[in-house]
Parts: structure tokens; sequence; C-alpha cells
């Protein structure tokens, strides 16, 4: 039977409450040694007992320790399907024939928060195609509809993450590995204190800060977000397509949070399905390692294609 935390001390005082009724009747003279007695009495039960309660915290600490550790085991081992490079944010709608990911999507439903992990490739430039190892988590946001031998999807991207341990196969026969979850507002934390250059992210912001500004170069002096929404929508490939992509992606993030400013302008330039107006950059914003770098990609990518758009420069 366990005792709760105050059980042994209520216990120890039940003992010597019971006991006195027991002790044998000293004379006075005998008081002293009596006296003497019960304190050591006293003081032995007491070490007994706080050596006790120390051996069971540790031991209980120990215990949850090992769970936290187990949970979190769990936790960071993720199914992996390799589809499509997604940045976080954006929507996927999908029909997909392929009978090992389809029971993989009916595990994961089974589960409160269905997720697994999205990976995509790259292409180098001596035309070798590999896959990436870092990716994001992506969400089944509705009921999956199986039908005609597949299953119909729509997924939205959320986490990033790293690939850190190895890619194993499952006994069910999709890929699992053990991930790392990354955080911009650490990374670019980290940036300040461990780079050489403690003002790189300081110059992000500004460059950053430059998407949204009013731009001369830029008719109207509309800044380059707007402008490649402007020209966005004379390009749909239906009506209403960039407001909806627009309210996928909710706000824009504030300058001073480059990293994921960055990311939004990527989902915004480069939406699922693709509108054929800019240089696919997703995969080299899910592998960049800074957060300048990661804004100067897409301040590259979206003057390109307003250039490319408004027939200054063609890029195709």
């Amino acid at each position: 039977m366990k005792f709760p935390s105050l059980a042994p001390s209520l216990l120890f005082a039940t003992i010597i409450t019971s006991s006195s009724a027991f002790l044998p009747s000293f004379s006075h003279s005998h008081s002293t040694v009596s006296q003497a007695w019960k304190k050591k009495t006293d003081d032995s039960f007491s070490t007994q007992l706080q050596s006790s309660e120390e051996s069971s915290n540790d031991d209980f600490m120990a215990s949850l320790q090992q769970r936290i550790n187990q949970v979190e085991k769990r936790e960071n081992k993720v199914p992996l399907v390799i589809l499509d490079c997604m940045l976080p944010r954006q929507l996927m709608k999908i029909q997909v024939k392929n009978p090992l990911l389809m029971e993989l999507v009916r595990t994961q439903m089974e589960k409160e928060n269905p997720t697994f992990g999205m990976l995509g490739m790259a292409i180098l430039t001596t035309g070798e195609k590999i896959n990436l190892t870092t990716g994001v988590e992506v969400e089944l946001l509705e009921k999956p509809v199986f039908i005609d031998e597949g299953v119909l999807m729509v997924l939205k991207a959320g986490r990033r993450f790293m690939i850190t341990g190895e890619v194993d196969n499952t006994e069910q026969g999709w890929t699992e590995a053990r991930v790392k979850y990354l955080d911009f507002q650490e990374q670019e934390e980290e940036e300040v204190r461990k780079s050489d250059d403690r003002m790189a992210v300081a110059r992000a912001i500004m460059k950053a800060k430059e998407l949204t500004t009013p731009n001369a170069n830029m008719v109207n002096n509309v800044s380059l977000v707007d402008r490649w929404i402007e020209l966005a929508k004379e390009n749909e490939k239906r009506p209403e397509q960039i407001d909806e992509l627009l309210e996928e992606l909710g706000e824009i993030p504030p300058e001073d949070e480059p990293s994921e400013r960055a990311l939004w302008v990527g989902a915004l330039i480069n939406p699922l399905p693709s509108l054929g107006v800019a240089m696919e950059i997703r995969p080299a914003l899910l592998t960049a390692t800074t957060a300048e770098k990661r804004v100067e990609i897409v301040c590259e990518g979206i003057l390109k294609s307003i250039r490319h758009m408004d027939g200054t420069s063609k890029m195709w």
C-alpha cells in the first residue's frame, strides 16, 4: 500500500502517542533517563524516516525523468513522406494513389493530432536531385477521403524540423526518423550570441523591412510585396486565387522577425499549386542557416518575379 507524502510523519506521530501508554512507570529520579531515552528514540525515528523520504523522492524523480525522456523520444520520432517542399502556413490539396501512404494516413488519423513529416527535394547545379533533411510537420486538416484506390487530403504545413538521427523503416513499411523542431527566435538569438558577425540579424531586419516599405523603383512607389500581388492577380490561373492565398497565409510577420517574414514571402511567391511566375526558392529557404541569408533569398526571388511578370526581364 502506498501512502501520500505526509503519511510517514502521521504514522510516526501515531506510533509515539500509542506507545506512551505502554511505557513503564518510572519514579521522579528516573525522569531524566526516560527523557533522554525518548529523545534518542525520536531522533532515531526521524533520521530513518528522513532517509526513507529522500530515497523515495530520488526514486520518484528518476522515474519521472525516465517517463519524460520516453515521451520526448516518441514525440520527436516522426513518419516521413517525400512529396513536395512546403513552407510553414502553406496548404496542399492532393490526391495520392499510394498504398503505403494511405495506410500511414489511416494510422495517423487515429491520433488526436494527425501529423507527419513532409520533405522535398533539391536540384543541385549539377542536375542531381537530393532529398532534403530539413522539412515541415504537416497536419491533416480535414478527414481524408478514400476513393478510387487513392486518398484525397488537405495538408497544412506547420513547424520546421531537421533530421538528427538515423532514418529507419517501420514494421508497417513507411520511413521514420528522429527530428529536432526548429524555432526562428531561438536561432536568431543564438546567431547574435555566437556569431562572429553580431550585426547580421540587424541587417536581416533592415532588409526584411524593405519588402513592405514604399519602393521608388516600383510603379506608384508601392512596396515589393504589394507590387508582386498586383501583378500576380493579373496572372491568376483561376479567379480570386491570390486573395485565397493571402487568406491562407494570414498577416505578414513583422520586420523584427526576419526569418518568419522571409518564409511568409517565400510561401507567397511559390504557392501551391504553382503560378509559374517565380523561381523555386523553398528548398533554399528551408536549408538556409542564417536570417540574413533567408531574407536575401526572398528579396532576390520576389524582385526577379516582379520583373518577369511586368516584362522587364523575362526568366522563361
